[in-house]
């Protein structure tokens, strides 16, 4: 009998994606019987009560104050940052001299320098990186890539994408790490953006130039001592904070293959939850998701018979990518913790067997030059080549 090969987690970042990670990492070897196992290491928060907590309820060997303990580790071979965006450089460069592979939650860095840095980081030590993109792992966007490279929607005309959320609508919720600009970077543009950027990217390619837009409504949130997650409340009498960064993004586009595509991102718009949508249409068909229904998407084709022409939805089901890994038939559903754990899977099978993963810290440096762009775009009010 074959031993498995085993890889040590060290994890920095208790937060909900903290927890989203072990969740998954706890999962892979129930899901894919195939993959090497994750060992949950050590996990580091920056207080004792924090990093202690997420040690007990992640299922982590042991646990520290301060991530320089986890990247320095001598067992750990896996570095998962899971922080505030702007911690995001300082430890996978510093993991990358380590040696130690990298899994960072997105967005890669707070500016497109930053993550190039990263990415040199890691390519001089030949270690292997994946960011957190985890809405291309879902059965549905893998199944829409096949179409595309199979030719199934012909030349791409257009690409239209929104993520939208209310979580931070309510004026009430207090300031956090969120709006601010020094350690969160952009708000709606760093936060939701990037995982439609992402799509964007895989599905439909490299953006020539854009024109973009961002704007607060919110200016002013209300500060509270201790810790601040979704859901939190202020006492009515707290002193205010002017908010640093966008509540909203809205950007035109133009596709180095020539499409056009409209984005948009917002942080404050009032009944919806995790609103992400995307729709492509081409010479010969179109395709439509929206992630609130993630485990179908809609196909148009334009050479179906005259008279049953139309959108077709589609549940996603054994034939499509990593589906049948979770259940044997259609219709029963993954669910976005799942998505984690094919994230995580290709990470191991990766690492483990030598093959590129996707995405990666140029992925995620491809959507920081985005972002980038947007931002000046917005400030100096014209079209921005991307990447320049």
């Amino acid at each position: 009998m074959t031993t498995k090969r085993q890889f040590n987690i060290g994890l920095v970042g208790t937060g909900f994606m903290g927890k989203g990670h072990s969740m998954a990492y706890t999962l892979v070897p129930r899901i894919f019987p195939d993959s090497p196992i994750p060992h949950l290491r050590i996990v580091s928060d920056v207080s004792e009560d924090l990093a202690k907590k997420g040690a007990a309820e992640f299922g982590f060997d042991d646990w520290v104050v301060g991530w320089e303990a986890v990247v320095n580790h001598p067992e750990v071979d896996i570095v998962d940052i899971s922080t505030p965006n702007h911690l995001h450089k300082e430890i996978a460069i510093a993991a990358a001299k380590a040696g130690k592979h990298i899994y960072c939650e997105k967005p890669l860095a707070l500016t497109a320098e930053d993550a190039k840095e990263m990415v040199d980081a890691a390519e001089s030590a030949g270690v292997k990186t994946m960011v957190g993109f985890s809405f291309l792992k879902n059965p549905a966007a893998l199944a829409a890539k096949q179409l595309i490279d199979d030719g199934k929607l012909g030349d791409l005309w257009h690409f239209r994408a929104h993520f939208l959320q209310d979580a931070l609508a309510d004026p009430t919720t207090p300031f956090s790490w969120r709006f601010e600009q020094a350690v969160a970077g952009a708000g709606a543009l760093g936060d939701l953006a990037p995982h439609i950027i992402s799509m964007m990217h895989y599905l439909v390619g490299d953006v020539a130039k854009l024109c973009g837009m961002t704007k607060t409504f919110i200016k002013e949130r209300p500060v509270v001592s201790g810790n601040v997650g979704y859901g939190s409340k202020a006492d009515a009498n707290a002193p205010m904070r002017e908010v640093e960064n966008d509540d909203a993004v809205h950007v035109l586009l133009e596709f180095a293959n020539g499409a056009t595509g409209i984005l948009e991102a917002s942080r404050i718009a009032t009944g919806r939850k995790v609103h992400m949508v995307y729709e492509i249409n081409g010479s010969k068909g179109s395709l439509r998701f929206e992630h609130e229904r993630m485990n179908e998407f809609k196909v148009y084709f334009s050479d179906d018979a005259e008279g049953t022409q139309g959108f077709r939805t589609i549940l996603t089901g054994p034939e499509h990518p990593y589906y049948d890994a979770f259940w044997p038939v259609a219709g029963c559903g993954l669910g976005m913790g799942d998505t984690k754990v094919i994230e995580i899977y290709e990470l191991l099978d990766g690492i483990a067997n030598d093959k590129p993963l996707y995405p990666n810290f140029k992925t995620g440096w491809q959507v920081n030059q985005f972002m980038d762009a947007v931002i000046t775009s917005a400030a100096e009010e014209r079209w921005v080549r991307v990447g320049q």
